[in-house]
């Protein structure tokens, strides 16, 4: 398969030139004016509101003129990440596709699929002009990826919707009505530095090649974090040698993903520096073990580092044991059986960086029940307060809770099961979606989720099941032909 076979045609042409235009989280004034411009050049109603969110509305076609309105919704931003080698400005440059059998793929980079899928459908529906459908807008919010602020800075009012689909879930066949909600929660260790002891010998451990993946939806995968197995080894040599000593310790992105590897730097004494070595290849061996389903490829490096001085012992010790304490992962499963067991409440251990005066950590928590949303950023709060760490929440999103009697539920079922043959499963989400806040601001708006198939968004490794565009494709139509008339 070429990009010239792509189907449906209409989709990946406006994802082909979505893919031109850069739109990093926070950064996406291009496509706003990209959107704003394409509009109104369509002779079609467009708004911008305050924070940057864009609505571009088309009447109904012939004979569907009194049927409710629906709201498609996507986020214009993406998520920008790149492999170690590879050169890009993510604020300037384009992203570079290609097909590898049933997927499509970026050359090195995430491929902006989320969201940008769901935009180029978008797109796709405003230009067209033989679909059937009643009176639709199209909703582009920006900055989803690094918490959620152009949903939650749209006034109500702005969208008039009385159905909204969300195209921003990955995976086909899935419809879901409910989402957890968020918070972001950060650390920070004041630090000291005095020079290294005489005759140490500096060593810098790195792995790399993780998995990684999205901190809610694929949280429940028990995949490796890279940040939490450099401090298991660095926390077993404090603890075996008293002399080892902190330098720096490093890893991980985006609050939304799973760190993919990361390195520390220790000054240790020049004695010892082969019984470091023994013990980093014996970890190596007994962590390729554990996770030999889940990360096979993981690259394990030590080599010497050029002096530096050193963290004071007792905040070092602090950092270290903090780190290997807080909790990551998994921490509960859902209880309601109509959202399938389904992780509730998770945390993740998403990035640490050491500056020459900081040591600063970002955790992400997510649950789809509020009050142990709280637990579990007080959880997280008690462990770095208690090794002495200066800690703040973000304020988040909420939950998305499931609504009992969707006549939306209702359509998007009977419009799959007409087409397929078969039901689609209809669940809740660990990821968050903007729904959560649509639904404080819009109470009475009637919502589901779906999209095609995309795995390992956040990284490098994003891909698009290209054969599933093309079913969500045709679902959605037949559910904007099958949207019910007003009472």
């Amino acid at each position: 398969m070429n990009k010239s076979e792509l189907k449906p045609t209409a989709v990946f042409e406006q994802f082909a030139k979505i893919n031109q235009i850069p739109r990093p989280s926070k950064r996406e004034d291009k496509m706003i004016a990209y959107l704003k411009n394409w509009g109104e050049s369509h002779g079609l109603e467009t708004l911008v509101d305050e924070v940057g969110n864009v609505i571009i509305r088309k009447p109904a076609t012939k004979g569907y003129e009194d049927c409710k309105k629906v709201s498609l919704q996507s986020h214009m931003d993406m998520v920008c990440d790149k492999l170690p080698d590879v050169e890009i400005d993510f604020d300037n440059d384009p992203i570079t596709t290609y097909v590898d059998g049933e997927w499509m793929r970026a050359k090195g980079t995430t491929l902006g699929a989320d969201d940008g899928i769901g935009c180029a459908m978008e797109l796709a529906i405003l230009e067209s002009n033989d679909i059937e459908h009643g009176p639709i807008e199209c909703v582009f919010t920006r900055d989803e990826e690094t918490g959620l602020t152009g949903a939650e800075g749209m006034k109500a009012g702005f969208m008039t919707g009385d159905y909204l689909i969300n195209l921003d879930s990955e995976d086909e066949g899935e419809i879901f009505v409910s989402c957890a909600g968020g918070r972001t929660t950060s650390a920070q260790f004041d630090i000291r530095r005095q020079p290294a002891p005489e005759g140490s010998f500096f060593i810098k451990g790195s792995v790399k090649g993780l998995v990684g993946g999205h901190s809610g939806d694929d949280i429940n995968k028990k995949r490796a974090n890279g940040l939490k197995i450099l401090v298991r080894f660095v926390y077993q040599e404090m603890k075996k040698y008293p002399d080892v000593h902190l330098v720096r310790f490093h890893g991980g992105s985006l609050h939304n993903a799973i760190p993919r590897g990361g390195y520390f730097v220790l000054a240790v004494p020049d004695a010892i520096k082969e019984n470091i070595r023994a013990d980093w290849n014996v970890f190596a061996a007994d962590v390729d073990e554990e996770f030999h389903v889940t990360d096979s490829q993981i690259v394990w490096r030590m080599r010497s580092y050029d002096p530096e001085p050193i963290i004071d012992d007792e905040i070092a010790r602090r950092f270290i044991y903090a780190l290997q304490a807080v909790d990551n992962g998994v921490y509960s499963v859902c209880q309601d059986e109509a959202l399938g067991g389904m992780t509730e409440t998770s945390s993740n251990l998403a990035r640490v960086e050491t500056n020459e005066s900081t040591i600063d950590i970002v955790t992400s928590q997510r649950s789809n029940v509020m009050s142990n949303l709280d637990n579990m950023c007080n959880t997280v709060e008690a462990v770095f307060e208690l090794a002495g760490a200066k800690v703040t929440h973000s304020e988040g999103y909420p939950a998305w809770k499931m609504r009992a009697d969707s006549e939306l539920q209702r359509i998007v079922k009977y419009t799959y099961h007409k087409l397929f043959r078969k039901d689609p499963v209809v669940r809740g989400i660990h990821a968050g979606l903007e729904c959560g806040l649509f639904a404080e601001r819009y109470p009475n708006l009637d919502m589901i989720s779906m999209g095609p198939t995309l795995r390992d968004v956040h990284t490098p490794d994003e891909r698009l099941l290209i054969p599933t565009v093309q079913m969500v494709w045709d679902h959605l139509l037949l559910t904007l032909k099958s949207v019910p008339h007003q009472q």
